[in-house]
């Protein structure tokens, strides 16, 4: 049985028209700004479906309070999907005096559920901070499917060496090739960039990442790659942060930028909701 915060209303029809049964809930404000959640109706398992896009806060607070309020109703054993995890990117201390604000919000969040299932964490070695069953589920099946066919017999990039293994995942979904982009930096200011050990020569090329953000590393890449005599330059993210105008910007200098509905965006073409509904 599921229950959907407001940081994922853009998941329940598919949810619903899919075979995902779900209890109603009533969110809304109380005078002073404080969130009121109230559910209607129990089972004795319960999964809560709530992604922690901005307003990060509002929707972390949010994920509490709707487990507390299952509890009280006498739920036994909570499962928590978080398609998209704040904070996650806030993995070590860089100065004195500041927190491990993912190690923060998973500990917060194992106070009430039993377990946790989120998508293509930052980094997934922070898990351990979860006291209790957490998994990192991976959108790659997601994003073959999506691209496969107007990929055709192309290549898959990583934009850098870290993101290595998303792009693997992707194209050994497909059979297709798959490296990453070096980069050295020239100056404080200049980063150069260069694929490692492929030609994208007249082929088709599919650039996958975990967030986007600003977007300018994928306009680097996508413009190089044209450079190099790429037919066409495609875009996968998982995470559609995108400051602002960065989907304009990424779109112009690409033939497609897709990222999947863990965050709801114009580009989120991708869908989550039959990985979460195979839990």
């Amino acid at each position: 049985m599921f229950v959907v915060g407001s940081g994922a209303r853009h998941l329940e029809d598919e949810l619903r028209a899919l075979g995902g049964g779900g209890l109603n809930v009533e969110i809304k404000r109380f005078p002073d700004g404080e969130k009121y959640v109230r559910v209607m109706g129990s089972s004795e398992e319960v999964t809560v479906v709530q992604s922690t896009f901005a307003p990060q806060d509002e929707h972390l607070v949010e994920l509490i309070l709707l487990a507390d309020a299952l509890r009280e109703r006498g739920v036994q054993k909570l499962r928590a999907v978080v398609p998209y995890l704040a904070y996650s990117r806030q993995d070590r201390v860089t100065k004195d005096g500041e927190p491990v604000s993912v190690r923060a919000i998973l500990r917060a969040i194992a106070v009430y559920y039993d377990e946790l299932y989120v998508f293509d964490l930052h980094n997934p070695e922070t898990l351990r901070f979860f006291p209790s069953k957490a998994v990192n589920l991976s959108p790659a099946g997601a994003i073959a499917e999506y691209f496969g066919k107007k990929l055709g017999e192309g290549v898959v990039l990583a934009p850098d060496k870290g993101a290595l293994m998303r792009a693997k995942a992707v194209a050994e979904k497909l059979g297709l090739e798959y490296s990453h982009f070096h980069k050295v930096r020239i100056s404080p200011t200049e980063v150069q960039m260069k694929p490692v050990d492929v030609d994208v020569k007249g082929k088709n090329v599919l650039i996958v990442d975990d967030i986007i953000s600003t977007g300018g590393t994928m306009i680097r890449a996508a413009n190089l790659l044209k450079e190099m005599g790429a037919k066409k330059v495609f875009v996968a993210a998982t995470h559609g942060v995108f400051a602002e105008g960065a989907i304009e910007r990424v779109s112009k200098a690409v033939d497609e930028l897709a990222v999947t509905n863990t965050i709801p965006t114009p580009v989120s073409k991708i869908s989550i909701v039959p990985d979460i509904l195979k839990l």
